[in-house]
């Protein structure tokens, strides 16, 4: 492929002529494929299916011979043997996890609301003005959308390739109605980036002017390495404990794409000081979780060691995908100069920049030929990328056939965007 930024106009013109064929005769397919989210595959969804029958009609008691059938009502916090398996991911006391229903982004929701409604730990934020939230962009969609609902103001800061730009953040937290953060630190959703020791540890520093500031700290990935060896985040809570910052971070994480989504488990890992906060406001919210589901998992895992094993078999089907799809980058993307990608060694994303300016005009051509991506702003705030560049790339989803196809149609909509541009210019 040519350098198309050292092409003159007639060869571009040339060049988007050829382009243009070949798109139409992607046109011509009637493809229908969705690239969209981060879902797993039905490959994936197959190794789950002994969940289903880890439990049966004669075994509903726990190991501590609760009859789980009743203890729907009760056990707040969830299970011991469930929050054993959580606490040994965390690498927590086991006193320091709440294991609730299928969904940690839930649990995000319900923890902001409390923030807003009654405060992290005092003064409610909706009775504090202007209440701000720091966003290391691209980022999350939906923790963005959390923010927007509860007209939380969001400050984009930039990723890097070790985390957030911790000196942006640093000099944002000196404003006392930013009260927050949301962090996705290892295997970063879009980015693949695993937040380095030193960036654990300036967040465990950090010294908000909002005694109340709180870090939502959302381990998703946390064992969803695409590597034999995978990345090493560190511990945030021993940071923390370091500098004497305990109730700054609240971390969650789920099996929504471990299990079945929808119909996994989630926990969330806190201070003893934020757990008594949080289960003050459950026992008015809740009588129980599905305290069944939770066992259900335990004796499918039996403990994290048997948790970690069983992501080996989603590590194998993922892994091709997504040399699939960095595969075609460079053999249709690299030469032309017009894009870069994140090469992540875990989670379930690569970040694509398109040639500035023409991210929309890529997402409208995949659409219009049967290909469906996750809109194009969608990894900022508001839904606004002021460069009109980044691409969220979901690889799980699609079985492989259709994964190439796809792939093949989105770098030649990379292309023609761009000499589209190039000749407007």
């Amino acid at each position: 492929m040519p350098d198309y930024n050292k092409l003159s106009k007639e060869k571009l013109r040339a060049e988007l002529k050829r382009v243009d064929e070949a798109y139409d005769r992607f046109k011509q397919m009637g493809l229908k494929l969705d690239m969209s989210r981060g879902k797993p595959g039905t490959d994936q969804l197959s190794v789950s299916n002994g969940l289903l029958d880890a439990i049966t009609s004669r075994d509903w008691d726990d190991d501590n011979n609760h009859s789980l059938r009743y203890l729907n009502y009760g056990l707040l916090t969830g299970i011991d043997e469930c929050k054993e398996i959580f606490a040994d991911l965390l690498q927590v006391p086991q006193k320091n996890i709440i294991v609730c229903g299928n969904s940690s982004l839930n649990m995000m929701f319900d923890y902001i609301t409390q923030c807003m409604l009654t405060g992290s730990d005092g003064t409610p934020w909706s009775h504090q003005g202007e209440i701000k939230f720091i966003c290391p962009s691209p980022g999350y969609d939906r923790h963005f959308a959390i923010c927007e609902y509860y007209g939380i103001q969001m400050i984009p800061v930039d990723m890097t390739d070790t985390g957030p730009d911790m000196d942006a953040v640093e000099a944002i937290i000196r404003d006392p109605q930013v009260k927050g953060m949301f962090c996705v630190p290892k295997y970063s959703n879009p980015t693949g980036v695993t937040y380095s020791h030193e960036t654990v540890d300036r967040i465990a520093a950090m010294e908000p002017a909002a005694k109340d500031f709180r870090i939502i700290w959302d381990n998703a990935y946390i064992v969803h390495d695409l590597t034999s060896k995978g990345d090493r985040l560190d511990n945030i809570f021993d940071a923390l404990h370091r500098y004497g910052h305990d109730d700054m971070v609240i971390e969650f994480t789920s099996t929504s794409k471990i299990s079945f989504p929808g119909a996994g488990v989630a926990a969330l890992a806190a201070s003893d000081r934020n757990i008594e906060i949080i289960k003050s406001r459950m026992k008015y919210q809740t009588i129980g979780y599905d305290k069944l589901n939770q066992y259900r998992h335990v004796k499918f895992y039996k403990n994290v060691e048997g948790l970690k094993n069983f992501m080996r078999l989603h590590r194998n089907i993922l892994q091709p995908k997504f040399k699939i799809v960095l595969y075609e980058f460079e053999e249709e993307l690299r030469d032309c100069n017009i894009a870069q990608w994140t090469h992540p060694r875990g989670g379930y994303f690569i970040s694509l920049d398109v040639m500035r300016g023409t991210a929309k005009r890529v997402c409208q051509l995949c659409k219009e030929a049967g290909v469906t991506l996750t809109p194009a702003g969608a990894t900022y705030p508001y839904g606004y990328d002021p460069a009109d560049q980044n691409l969220r790339i979901a690889p799980s989803y699609p079985p492989v056939d259709e994964l190439l196809s796809a792939t093949k149609l989105l770098c030649l909509c990379v292309r023609k965007a761009a000499l589209e541009k190039l000749l407007e210019e």
